[in-house]
């Protein structure tokens, strides 16, 4: 769906800013709402490892809109259905993990894309066409030039194919899945291992030098400038259930230490 008065996510990469989102896991638009008012750029809705059904989803990606912060959605995998789900319920981008081959990847950005660049199914009675509202010709365009393609690269497979996947004129972002490579490598939960971050550094130079951006997810603020002094413009700051149970632990150990002072 498009936002109006304001650039895209695209857009704002090629102008080299550096965006700052989060995964989001929860049901709760509310909570979408208020990263919006703090001034988050973007969400990615995680229908992978989140508990989301569509309908839910699309109500996140609605809050999240409604305060001018773009949604992405990250797709459990790449099957038709997913992907034109998160399309259709006006997400500004698609992110899809669990790939292993430069062919997968291209099937799936097909499936974000109207012809002539892919084969997703046309519809403008969605959210994304604003319920018939959206002019069809800029609906088109917004769809095939601006909707952010984002593949996930979280396995040695992949990360060996990253040159072959720039070659790829749809996918748009590269985003590096510290957590699942760690396992790819055989270090399991280790995101910040030396291993992992070899292929992190590797991935990145072939990214820029094919022309694709690049994201990450950052566990931390020291993390996050780590990555950005590697020219990462696509970053997630962990997600909003790490931000509240962090909160919640800091709040519960102040007031047991209060507690403690008192006995």
């Amino acid at each position: 769906m498009i936002l109006k008065n304001k650039k895209t996510l695209k857009q704002r990469l090629a102008d080299g800013e550096i965006l700052f989102g989060t995964f989001f896991k929860f049901n709760a638009p509310q909570l979408a709402e208020m990263l919006g008012y703090a001034g988050m750029d973007f969400i990615i809705v995680d229908g992978e490892h989140g508990d989301c059904s569509y309908s839910e989803m699309a109500n996140v990606v609605r809050a999240a809109n409604s305060v001018g912060m773009d949604a992405i959605v990250r797709v459990p995998n790449a099957l038709d259905q997913n992907i034109l789900h998160a399309g259709d319920m006006g997400a500004q981008g698609i992110q899809v993990p669990n790939l292993h081959t430069v062919e997968e990847a291209a099937e799936a950005v097909r499936k974000m894309r109207y012809a002539p660049d892919g084969n997703r199914g046309f519809a403008m009675t969605t959210r994304a066409g604003q319920y018939t509202f959206c002019p069809k010709d800029e609906f088109l365009k917004y769809s095939n030039e601006e909707l952010l393609s984002i593949i996930m690269v979280e396995n040695t497979e992949m990360a060996a194919q990253v040159p072959e996947l720039c070659k790829n004129p749809n996918i748009d972002v590269l985003f590096i899945g510290t957590g699942d490579m760690s396992q790819s490598l055989g270090v399991l939960g280790q995101p910040q291992h030396e291993k992992v971050q070899a292929v992190v550094e590797q991935i990145v130079r072939d990214a820029k030098a094919g022309g694709k951006y690049v994201g990450v997810i950052a566990g931390n603020l020291e993390e996050a400038q780590h990555y950005v002094n590697l020219g990462i413009q696509y970053i997630a700051y962990g997600a909003e259930i790490n931000m509240i149970a962090s909160k919640f632990h800091e709040v519960v150990a102040d007031l047991n230490a209060l507690r403690q002072s008192k006995s």
